[in-house]
């Protein structure tokens, strides 16, 4: 049953609200809410299946584990995108890979934020099984590992052999600051299964006095007085119910973040007002330049039947601008209902300059919102994957142990892939970050510490607020924000 106070409401439980949620209740003397639209599961034996094995990723059509989103990619090609939606959300679905921002990407943080004063926030979350002390977490909640180098999948000890024989550096740590080049992927898995957020924060505190978890139940509305958050309004059948609190943290997610401040009323004024939704705070930041990572598809064929299951993705290459993702299976093994057959390696731009938007439905602004990438609209954004491309053909040529020979087809135009081929090939790493960004110029809507510009007792805390999507991943990077950010609000 729903309290009708608490001392904060957490909106989302998905890979951040699990851990905000879970230090914010440390203290026996803070009430907390958790309020989160989709399902729960409980630890254990009943776990389901599909979110146990790290080498299955239940977001396939269908899937009761996500939500779904219309999404235009670029010109000519638009896509649906899925998020993770139930306890745990992404992290309760995704691949599990566990790769920490780099360094450089904390340079368009706030200076508080960074490399070195977010260092031991990292080795916090995790317990790494492979690397111990020094930059490594030793009792954190994240399980990290990474497959032994003799049992790596064959399609990733090829594409580990290829890279290194392309003269590209071997990383033993791809945690570690250093130089670039391929190595072992991150992973928060234990013994098979995939230990995400939900899992590792929110399971072992569910029976807290103090901690209530209500699933199925979606907020309509932040209800804000005199520029102050003063409680929730959710969904309740036919009607709507409103919950008082004392603080509320968002933390729905990149997609829907944004869209349940726009709905109460704060974020750019026109577009609100086109809606007939009454503007009570105006940011002009929410929704609006977002960043993630375009990702180009190259196909090819093995050579022979290659042994599963696996992780999708144990080995990686990263250079400057680009990682390259030797997936172990195709994704309609891994993912069920995708239909995609072939196996590819992933040309993924790590550090993209096109930005895109979400803003709220036209028909419905309750409904999904509408997602506008505008992936490779920045010229320097095309070059680099179309020479990504080149390089992804080249260490294909060099796995013959799994890759069949004449397999790879690249169609070009004028000696490398032409803009019809990039298009067609073109799908997303579903990193969306950025929507409600972090800072403190006019385009930023949360400060340092994630409280929402101007409007008291209300903080966003996921990859929402990144400045932009980080060069790798930004699993580990959310987990990190959301522990650090309750850790120090208690």
């Amino acid at each position: 049953m729903l309290p009708q106070h608490a001392d904060v409401v957490v909106v989302g439980g998905g890979s951040s609200g699990s851990v905000v949620a879970a230090r914010l209740s440390d203290d026996p003397g803070r009430s907390v809410l958790l309020l989160e639209a989709g399902q729960g599961y409980e630890p254990g034996p009943t776990l389901p299946s599909e979110l146990r094995d790290a080498a299955l990723i239940p977001v396939g059509p269908g899937s009761e584990w996500t939500a779904a989103y219309s999404a235009h990619l670029t010109e000519g090609r638009d896509a649906t995108v899925v998020r993770g939606r139930g306890l745990g959300g992404s992290g309760a679905v995704n691949g599990a890979y566990f790769i920490r921002a780099r360094p450089g990407d904390f340079e368009q943080w706030p200076r508080s934020w960074s490399y070195n004063e977010v260092l031991p926030y990292f080795r916090a979350i995790e317990t790494d099984a492979d690397f111990i002390g020094g930059i490594h977490g030793s009792d954190g909640l994240i399980p990290v590992m990474r497959t032994p180098p003799h049992r790596l999948h064959p399609v990733s000890a090829a594409f580990h052999s290829a890279a290194l024989a392309s003269g590209h550096h071997p990383v033993d740590d791809l945690n570690a600051p250093g130089p670039v080049g391929v190595g072992r992927v991150p992973m928060n898995v234990r013994d098979g299964a995939r230990h995400g957020p939900g899992l590792a924060y929110l399971m072992p505190v569910m029976g807290r006095p103090n901690l209530s978890v209500q699933t199925g139940t979606k907020v309509v509305r932040i209800v804000l007085s005199k520029r102050r958050a003063t409680g929730v309004e959710v969904a309740d059948g036919a009607s709507v119910r409103r919950i008082e609190a004392g603080r509320v943290v968002v933390c729905a997610g990149a997609v829907c973040s944004p869209q349940l401040l726009m709905l109460s009323g704060i974020g750019p004024s026109s577009h609100l007002r086109s809606l007939g939704i009454d503007v009570v705070h105006p940011l002009a930041g929410v929704g609006d330049g977002f960043s993630d990572h375009p990702e180009i598809a190259v196909p090819y064929r093995y050579r022979d039947v290659v042994p599963t299951p696996a992780p999708l993705l144990e080995t990686v290459l990263h250079t400057d601008a680009l990682e390259f993702r030797a997936y172990t299976v195709p994704f309609g093994t891994a993912i069920p209902g995708s239909g995609v057959v072939d196996p590819v390696l992933g040309v993924v731009l790590t550090r993209p300059r096109s930005r895109g938007s979400v803003i709220l439905n036209p028909q419905d602004p309750s409904m999904p919102p509408v997602l506008d990438y505008r992936y490779l609209a920045h010229p320097d954004d095309r070059a680099a994957v179309r020479g990504g491309v080149r390089t992804a053909a080249d260490l294909l040529s060099g796995m013959t142990e799994v890759v069949a020979p004449g397999s790879v087809a690249v169609e070009s135009g004028r000696g490398e892939p032409s803009d019809a081929w990039l298009v067609s090939h073109l799908g997303t790493s579903l990193h969306l970050s950025g929507t409600c960004r972090m800072g403190d110029d006019e385009h930023s809507v949360v400060d340092e510490r994630c409280r929402v510009h101007g409007i008291e007792g209300l903080s966003v805390v996921d990859t929402s607020v990144f400045p932009e999507v980080p060069s790798r991943g930004p699993h580990a990077t959310a987990v990190m924000l959301a522990h650090r950010i309750a850790v120090e609000s208690s």
